[in-house]
């Protein structure tokens, strides 16, 4: 493909995205599936393309006063000192520049305000001061570059010093992190296809998503209950935790996720693991119910730059009030002790919803504070989970 049609795929992309509800990744991956003359070079290229708008919306939008493929397109190039005439050619590239594109390429942007040098929609600015106060900018300022690729080593399985040890003698940039932790930069690829990855060694996880797990403080023997468990991330971990002794329920109302989970547990040796469709709820009592509730997604901006800008006001209430649903169910369920949480950096989904519950539910209590992450703060994709136990 030649520069001017790389980036006529990516303007095509991204307005594709707009009117879809998929990730990036997997939408890319789709798009260049029928489209057999774009090498992996050229896929490559589209795709950083892609993400650098999804990542820097708001201030590419501000820089053309417009946020169409299009215009997107052209301010990226602009803030790389790339001549937009030399691409827009007519042919398998974008058309000319028209006069209007022009003058607006040629004027001085206006000042931009904080959400725009932020990177976030402007109706999202009050409750991400909540959440993140004078630290907004560096905080968002984090979100807005690519994640490590963290893994969490399967104690069922392998040691980490091992783990660590193959990885790097295959030339994987790796180093230890957390306590079963091992992070690689931005952009490694093939580690799902290691033969420890195979052999069910390690899981692709971050971080936040390990230490929550590691302050549940679970012990082997427990009857556990992962509430909207999906693909079961949270309870391989916990079973692990458990060293595979005792029970855990994985309950979810997507079947399909839980069939991914059935085939990860046996790669993983977590034999524990039930899982279970919903429609009726499991039976109770549970030692420990872990709901980890569905959300905006805030927390994964770095991975899924997308989920920033399909955020609406009207679907975060709608969450909010799923979320109060689902602890009200977890509460029933927990006979001593239950865990709150989201990969969400909104407060509305977070402290919002447990203050609700345990207002409403006198009988429990948090045990210790919330556990909250963030990518400057922490260096762990956005997070947030509450310990509650029963009086």
């Amino acid at each position: 493909m030649t520069p001017s049609a790389r980036l006529q795929a990516a303007i095509d992309i991204v307005e594709g995205l707009g009117a879809s509800a998929q990730p990036a990744d997997r939408y890319i991956k789709e798009w260049f599936t029928t489209r057999r003359f774009a090498g992996s070079g050229d896929r490559r290229a589209v795709g950083e393309m892609v993400f650098r708008v999804l990542r820097h919306r708001a201030s590419l939008a501000w820089r053309m006063q417009s946020e169409s493929p299009r215009a997107l397109l052209t301010a990226a190039l602009l803030a790389d000192d790339i001549n937009p005439e030399s691409l827009f050619t007519g042919g398998y590239g974008p058309a000319p520049l028209t006069n209007e594109e022009q003058a607006v390429i040629a004027a001085t942007p206006a000042p931009a305000p904080s959400w725009v040098k932020g990177e976030y929609p402007q109706w999202l600015e009050s409750e991400l001061t909540r959440r993140f106060g004078d630290a907004l900018a560096d905080e968002m300022h984090a979100f807005a570059t690519r994640a490590p690729v963290d893994l969490r080593v399967n104690s069922l399985k392998a040691a980490r010093d091992d783990v660590l040890a193959a990885l790097k003698i295959d030339g994987f940039d790796a180093q230890a992190i957390g306590t079963l932790g091992i992070r690689c930069p931005p952009g490694t690829r093939n580690l799902d296809k290691h033969a420890l990855f195979l052999s069910g060694a390690f899981e692709i996880q971050d971080l936040a998503a390990q230490t929550s797990v590691e302050l549940a403080a679970v012990k082997p023997g427990m009857r556990v209950l992962d509430l909207a468990a999906g693909a079961g991330g949270k309870s391989l971990a916990l079973a692990a935790a458990m060293q595979n002794t005792g029970e855990i329920i994985a309950s979810d109302t997507r079947g399909a996720a839980l069939a991914e989970l059935e085939k990860r547990a046996k790669r993983a040796g977590a034999d524990i693991i039930r899982a279970h469709v919903l429609g009726d709820l499991p039976t109770g009592p549970f030692d420990l119910v872990f709901l980890d509730a569905p959300c905006s997604g805030s927390g994964t901006w770095r991975r899924q730059p997308e989920l920033k800008w399909r955020l609406t006001p009207g679907r975060l209430s709608v969450l909010a009030a799923t979320q109060d649903q689902l602890l009200e169910q977890a509460g029933a369920l927990a006979g001593t002790a239950m865990i709150y949480a989201t990969c969400s950096i909104l407060p509305q989904e977070n402290e919002d919803r447990v203050a609700g519950f345990l207002a409403r539910n006198p009988g429990f209590r948090r045990v210790r504070p919330d556990f909250q992450a963030s990518p400057a703060a922490s260096g762990m994709d956005g997070f947030y989970a509450a310990f509650l136990t029963r009086n």
